[in-house]
């Protein structure tokens, strides 16, 4: 308990009493310092304290200075701390004598955790002054920045629920934690270089290189040599190389098998993000946030930077240093590096000294490691500006696990999620927590990681959900799970599921008209969905038009190989006659033994099953121009098409047709060949290309006579295909709704479950 005498009210009869309840991202931030030097200041009396629901407060005074509390409060709150609600009522005085921060209590646990947020301007400083005792010191932190989601066991948030608490804070760090007028009193991760956590440099068989400040002047010197560096930050480890160093980011893509897939870039700072890329007002505003998520930002054609960062990509992944260990290191070296996960591919990210002495050796060359336990992962988060606003296209530090608030009350369901971009979220009362991104559930590391996360939100909340909601494909793995843990689970056909998802975060109330495009979801009627419209009604949906049908020639290797998808489209309209399109795109370098089997594939049926996805089109229409045959990672023709198409600004479309609720690709893609045939730039088929799409949604949308349209799917993360079909559709007088705080990839989907299981659940009810 802190207590801070003051004198006692003389007119006990004219005081009355506030009592407040705040409930938010309101603990962890220096929220009950801030409310004891607000009282102070006002000379009232009374006492706050954390409890797992939030902050309680009662004070005491006259009524004018208590109406002066209450409305300062919400307005002069600490900057990172995020209120979602203030309650409070009046009584009668009871006669405090003082004010105090009391001890934290229990109970129902509906609290927030805060994200671990980034270093602070006044902690920038200290390790920055020689004469400060933190000079230097990679773990410096107060209540504005540092861990707090991945280092918190339970709630509430006090330090022995923490993994600080094998840290015994040394006599002047403990003075700091217990003073409520120091911006670190209760910084639950507090320390000094005296009593915190301290660096180790390893080699990649365990060997120890230096510890402190030594470690890391050796791993700065080891990045300029050209070695891979596996760094531990706060959610996990990055592997780091110089990214101007061709030969060192080759090494890094050979050894991490990543052919293509750009690499996220840590930037030493804003003047060397503005001399590599442009950078537009919203975006500086995003590099420099507390979340300081990866921004995608379009590259100037100068450069210093390796070819190999981002292969034929117009984009850059960048971000800023977001912890002390990233500011002197990046500092030091004054130049960019590579800063991508530390995992092999399809695996989840390590977290612990033992993990990357297992699982990096093979990758890095030398471990930068620390002592401080991270308790839970937490990927770097990807922004996007879309339309003017932030798109989030991977929610994880800075974001999770903060709750999207929705308006009626939830049962208690757990949703866990799609099999790729794979998140898991957990409803409590009016609040769905999604957890931090978890990734392709494709190896037993990664279903491991996805058990150990629901796990862990569970635990936080004491939370034993009655319901399950999954997917409805049988063999994702999150949905044998759900089958294994529930007998009854809620199936929730994905593409509703993305819908639900758009209109929970934007507040929408059915009715409304659903986009959901994507790659692929298991369809009611057993074929792969992808270009839906779903009418949403107060009882569930109606598929109301859908693009038409193609066949995946092999299923999943259709997805990898974007002729194949091409040579579906191709069967489709024009059968048998296929043979006389040799010289297309697609049909170039494929042998005759080869297509002969491909095309006996597509007679008989065999391992092709028919799909509506836009994804698939995406691929298919990049094949037929010769963009792109083989894709080396996921989404990467898609990408590719948009990139081209933002250098051309056509403002046509290609001719489609609409009917019985069939959206007919075919007069479309005949034009596209002849377009091709005649030598048009890619770059204007493209964006013909985009603009038909855009002028798709927006002509199933008024057929709807729906006004509310969500946007929901991977596809969106397309920023001319989201901001055409914008425009579109508000020329019509439509109102579209897209994706700001959830992902609409499938990082999305466990939050559209949830609603769905809820929305049948209640209808049950009835």
């Amino acid at each position: 308990m802190t207590t801070g005498a003051m004198p006692m009210h003389q007119d006990a009869v004219s005081l009355q009493r506030l009592r407040m309840v705040i409930r938010g991202a309101v603990q962890g931030v220096g929220f009950r310092p801030f409310i004891y030097r607000l009282a102070t200041e006002l000379n009232l009396l009374g006492w706050v304290n954390n409890s797992t629901q939030g902050v309680f407060i009662e004070v005491e005074g006259p009524r004018p200075a208590l109406d002066e509390f209450l409305l300062r409060v919400p307005r002069e709150k600490p900057a990172i701390a995020f209120v979602q609600s203030m309650e409070s009522s009046f009584a009668d005085a009871v006669g405090y004598t003082s004010f105090d921060i009391r001890e934290s209590t229990s109970g129902e646990k509906t609290a927030l955790v805060m994200p671990d947020v980034a270093t602070c301007p006044d902690c920038l400083r200290e390790i920055r002054d020689p004469k400060n005792r933190r000079y230097r010191y990679p773990f410096t932190n107060c209540t504005n920045c540092g861990p707090r989601f991945t280092i918190i066991e339970e709630l509430p948030y006090d330090r022995p629920r923490t993994t600080m608490k094998g840290f015994t804070m040394c006599p002047e760090c403990a003075r700091e934690y217990k003073d409520p007028a120091d911006r670190r009193f209760h910084a639950q991760p507090n320390a000094c270089p005296l009593c915190g956590p301290h660096l180790e440099l390893l080699t990649n068989d365990g060997h120890l290189l230096g510890a402190y400040d030594e470690a890391l002047r050796k791993a700065i010197d080891a990045i300029e040599c050209g070695q891979i560096v596996a760094v531990k930050g706060l959610g996990g480890f990055h592997l780091m190389v110089d990214a101007r160093n061709n030969a060192a980011v080759q090494l890094l893509r050979t050894r991490k098998h990543r052919e293509e897939k750009p690499f996220a870039l840590m930037m030493p700072s804003l003047d060397a993000v503005r001399a590599e890329c442009e950078v537009s007002p919203l975006e500086e505003q995003i590099l420099t946030s507390t979340e300081s998520p990866i921004v995608l930002l379009r590259r100037l054609k100068r450069t210093s930077l390796s070819g190999l960062v981002a292969p034929g990509n117009p984009y850059l992944g960048v971000m800023l240093p977001y912890t002390p260990l990233h500011h002197l290191l990046l500092e030091q070296l004054g130049f960019p590096v590579v800063a991508t996960s530390g995992n092999a591919s399809d695996e989840p990210i390590c977290i612990t000294n033992q993990e990357a002495q297992e699982r990096l050796s093979s990758l890095a060359d030398l471990l930068l490691v620390h002592d401080r336990p991270i308790l839970r992962h937490a990927d770097d988060s990807i922004v996007r500006v879309v339309a003017g606003r932030q798109l989030i296209m991977r929610r994880a530090r800075g974001f999770a696990p903060l709750p999207v608030m929705v308006k009626d009350e939830l049962p208690p369901v757990l949703g866990v999620g799609a099999h790729q971009k794979n998140t898991v979220a957990l409803a409590v009362g009016k609040q769905v927590f999604i957890s931090q991104h978890i990734g392709d559930l494709e190896t037993e590391q990664a279903f491991g990681a996805f058990r150990s996360v629901i796990g862990s939100l569970e635990k936080l909340y004491e939370s034993r959900p009655q319901t399950i909601a999954c997917d409805m494909h049988p063999n994702y793995l999150s949905s044998e799970y759900a089958h294994a843990r529930d007998e009854h689970p809620v199936e929730v056909q994905h593409h509703y599921a993305h819908v639900l998802a758009c209109m929970a975060e934007n507040e929408m109330d059915a009715p409304a008209l659903g986009v959901a495009w994507d790659g692929s979801g298991y369809g009611t009627d057993d074929t792969v969905w992808g270009g839906e419209f779903l009418k949403i009604t107060a009882e569930g949906y109606e598929r109301i038009a859908h693009l038409r049908t193609f066949p995946l020639i092999g299923s999943e290797k259709a997805v990898r190989e974007p002729r194949r998808c091409a040579l579906g489209i191709l069967h489709e309209m024009s059968g048998e006659n296929l043979r006389e399109l040799k010289e297309l795109h697609p049909l170039r370098g494929i042998n005759e033994q080869d297509l002969n089997i491909l095309l006996k594939m597509l007679a008989r049926g065999l391992n092709s099953p028919r799909t509506s996805s836009i994804g698939r089109l995406f691929d298919a229409v990049a094949s037929l121009v010769g963009l792109r045959q083989v894709a080396r990672y996921e989404g990467q023709a898609a990408m590719e098409l948009e990139y081209e198409a933002t250098r051309d600004h056509a403002t046509t479309f290609y001719d489609f047709s609409l009917e019985n609720g069939v959206l007919d690709w075919a007069p479309m893609v005949q034009s596209i060949l002849d377009d091709s045939a005649n030598g048009f730039e890619v770059s204007h088929i493209s964006r013909k290309f985009h603009n038909t799409l855009a002028e798709m949604i927006a002509e199933v949308a008024v057929s709807s006579g729906e006004s509310k349209i969500a946007l929901s799917g991977g596809c969106f993360q397309n920023r001319l295909l989201t901001e055409t079909t914008i425009e579109k559709l508000q020329a019509r007088g439509l109102r579209p709704y897209w994706h700001q705080r959830v992902p609409p990839n499938d990082g999305g989907i466990a939050l559209g479950q949830i609603v769905a299981a809820a929305r049948e659940m209640r209808a049950s009810a009835k």
